[in-house]
């Protein structure tokens, strides 16, 4: 039985700094904004459950969140004016992460790539779930956005601006109920937040 460095390359997403273009008071990596994505799609899959009549697996739609950027541990993580600044360069980013995506997957046994395949491959049937996770990512940024501002760092006013419009756009009604009946708590101090305890 040979080696596989997997799960070693897995543990390097604490190294990979998002926003790389923008002054931030905390540094936020790729594990810790995977672990809120994650979080943020679970609620939003159960939101769709309990208030939208759906019928998505919540932990199947955490457990794609949690895997949603280790692409980024290869090809480190591509600032939103780049990547977004014209279909090409979409493209062609698109292309180096799926490049990623199967460079880490041969990373492990053969007899277990099968299992991994779909949190790093999409799956055309679990576009629905994606779609969830894309949402919580989005909200995920728009709550380091609010974070920063609160921190007195107006680096990222522009940003809290686009990416709450970006979200509003998406016209998914569980981050419009994310965004409404939770998101206000993160402008609060840990004092305001305890009041009611």
């Amino acid at each position: 039985m040979h080696q596989s460095h997997f799960f070693a390359m897995l543990s390097r997403m604490k190294h990979i700094n998002r926003w790389g273009l923008m002054r931030n008071t905390y540094p936020e990596n790729i594990s810790e904004h995977s672990l809120q994505v994650a979080m943020i799609a679970h609620a939003l899959a159960v939101l769709r459950n309990r208030r939208f009549g759906g019928s998505v697996s919540p932990e199947r739609v955490a457990l794609l969140s949690l895997f949603h950027d280790t692409p980024e541990i290869l090809t480190g993580d591509l600032p939103t004016p780049v990547k977004y600044r014209n279909t090409a360069i979409r493209s062609a980013y698109q292309q180096v992460e799926l490049d990623s995506a199967q460079q880490l997957l041969q990373l492990l046994p053969d007899d277990l790539q099968g299992d991994y395949r779909s949190l790093f491959l999409p799956e055309k049937e679990e576009k629905e779930l994606w779609v969830l996770v894309k949402a919580a990512d989005k909200i995920s940024a728009l709550i380091k956005c609010i974070e920063e501002q609160k921190a007195g760092n107006q680096e990222f006013r522009t940003a809290a601006v686009s990416t709450r419009q970006s979200i509003v756009d998406m016209h998914i009604p569980e981050a419009d109920v994310f965004l409404e009946q939770f998101l206000p708590s993160f402008s609060l101090t840990l004092d305001e937040l305890n009041c009611d305890a």
